[in-house]
């Protein structure tokens, strides 16, 4: 059976080239791109006047430039950004000890011992979305319901600015007409599969047959079916376990010598062994990740003797990782470097 709990999710739109727009007013209703804009930069984000023009995350710098040629490409501020996150994540916690964050714009806040009825559910989403924007000058989308799978699909429906809630018993009504890629666990080869089937929105894989489904899918088409219905009874987790803090750098030009890694090291660890210190976690094991101009990639990890949120410590260990895989080449050609640490633990 689901339980009824009382559930808002939300997203900040367009967060990173929201709080450029913010900080910069001479941004604001330009089409904003953040990342890097050389050959070999990628969109961390896109403003929604870039968005119109088709510009997504992900996407490399040049073909959001043959999209959009008048796009503003700003670079990353990644501090800026978690300090932003961390105001955000603070008006949550004024309403709800239950919060649980997906990442430095998303959470879902849990308002099940707070609220009485969806009228009341609905009037604290409006306010949590006033609040964001008096204190930041940000919007968001809100989405509420009575389980986390709705809530998110809710807060997704109508952005930006989007206030959006699925009453009880109302699920079908919103979720049959929608495409089957809304629904979390179906992607694009799924996607393809199920139309195959004749299944193209989430009502006709709601009355799709449980044989079917596992043909298709083994146990996981069972686990569709339940999400098509609506149903899901994950609670919201406040205790979210980071397995790995990592920085990475993507080169313009390709680098050959050491020299010229090792000072890139020692910033990446310095900004790794910063988040640790935010965090209150400590990191037992130092990973390096290299990726050549071909495209390929290794790791090289090492366990140290002891937990550490030194920046010295760990770039000395990432500089030795290098430095022993260099020495067994002629030469090299290194178009991303990172730095990550794992093995977290709070307890220190």
């Amino acid at each position: 059976m689901t339980l009824m709990r009382a559930i808002i999710h939300v997203d900040m739109d367009a967060f990173y080239a929201s709080v450029e727009q913010t900080d910069h007013p001479q941004l604001r209703a330009r089409p904003v791109v953040v990342g890097g804009d050389g050959s070999r930069g990628v969109v961390a984000a896109a403003s929604y006047e870039a968005r119109q023009h088709g510009v997504r995350s992900a996407m490399p710098a040049s073909v959001a430039r043959r999209k959009c040629p008048d796009a503003v490409f700003v670079k990353p501020r990644f501090a800026r950004y978690r300090e932003v996150s961390a105001r955000v994540f603070e008006i949550f916690h004024r309403y709800s000890d239950r919060v649980e964050g997906l990442s430095l714009d998303e959470a879902y806040i849990d308002l099940s011992d707070n609220v009485e009825g969806g009228a009341e559910l609905v009037e604290t989403g409006r306010e949590i979305k006033r609040v964001i924007a008096a204190e930041t000058g940000l919007t968001a989308s809100v989405g509420m319901a009575h389980n986390k799978l709705l809530a998110k699909l809710a807060s997704d429906y109508d952005k930006p600015d989007g206030l959006v809630h699925i009453p009880r018993g109302q699920e079908r009504r919103f979720l049959d007409p929608l495409p089957v890629r809304r629904l979390p666990g179906v992607g694009k080869r799924s996607a393809e599969r199920l139309k195959d089937a004749g299944i193209l929105t989430i009502g006709q894989l709601r009355l799709a047959s449980p044989e079917l489904m596992q043909e298709l899918f083994g146990d996981h088409g069972l686990t569709l079916l339940r999400l098509a219905a609506g149903e899901d009874d994950r609670p919201v987790n406040p205790v979210r376990t980071r397995r790995s803090i990592s920085q990475e750098t993507t080169f313009d030009k390709d680098h050959h010598h050491l020299d010229t890694l090792l000072p890139v090291i020692a910033e990446q660890a310095a900004s790794v062994a910063s988040k640790l210190r935010v965090r209150g976690l400590h990191a037992r094991v130092v990973t390096l990740k290299l990726r050549s101009s071909g495209f390929s990639t290794i790791t090289r990890s090492e366990s140290l003797r002891d937990f550490t949120t030194d920046a010295e410590e760990i770039a000395g260990v990432a500089s030795t990782l290098l430095e022993r895989w260099a020495s067994y080449r002629q030469g090299f050609a290194i178009r991303l470097i990172g730095v990550g640490v794992s093995g977290l633990d709070s307890q220190r």
